[in-house]
């Protein structure tokens, strides 16, 4: 019994899917902190993870039948999730504007990097902290400065009220302080 010739393709799940990409006319805007973060994740894909599976795919190759190969299947297939996310984070560092918020003009006013305590119509006070898309976590705080609550806030000053647009129509917030923490 001859064994066939066959070759490997991708299946339909694992087809690069587009990247969150931002609008054509929006700067990707980062905290230097946030960018360190990336570079950071970038080099230990690149140096750490990334060595060890292929190592691994390497000798699951080499035990010969693929096909039933759980070590060599699960092997290849996360070696096409580190590399789709190799390429997503090599263009975001390339196309990042670093803004160091300490250096922003008008301190008093929410830009980019500034960290707002804001308060809600039902009296509960928030404090967030404007950063790029990439570094956003709402749990600790940061959100991106794209999103509508940050549009609200942006330019607004401590006393200022703002109004957010929300689906069960406007909501006002009172912006209570604007810091420029050191990041």
């Amino acid at each position: 019994m001859t064994q066939g010739l066959t070759t490997e393709t991708d299946s339909e799940e694992d087809l690069d899917e587009p990247e969150e990409q931002l609008p054509a006319d929006v700067k990707n805007y980062m905290t230097p902190g946030g960018f360190a973060m990336l570079e950071e994740e970038l080099r230990r894909l690149l140096r750490d993870e990334r060595p060890k599976v292929v190592e691994i795919v390497s000798w699951a190759a080499g035990n010969g039948d693929r096909s039933e190969n759980g070590d060599y299947l699960y092997g290849k297939k996360r070696l096409r999730e580190i590399d789709r996310r190799l390429r997503y984070l090599t263009k975001r560092l390339e196309s990042a504007e670093v803004v160091d918020p300490r250096k922003q003009q008008g301190l008093e006013r929410v830009f980019f990097g500034a960290t707002v305590a804001y308060a809600r119509e039902d009296g509960t006070e928030h404090t967030v902290t404007l950063v790029g898309p990439d570094e956003a976590d709402v749990s600790k705080g940061k959100i991106s400065w794209l999103s509508p609550v940050a549009k609200a806030l942006m330019k607004s000053q401590a006393g200022d009220t703002v109004q957010l647009r929300v689906g069960s129509g406007p909501e006002t917030l009172k912006v209570l302080s604007v810091s420029y923490p050191v990041v």
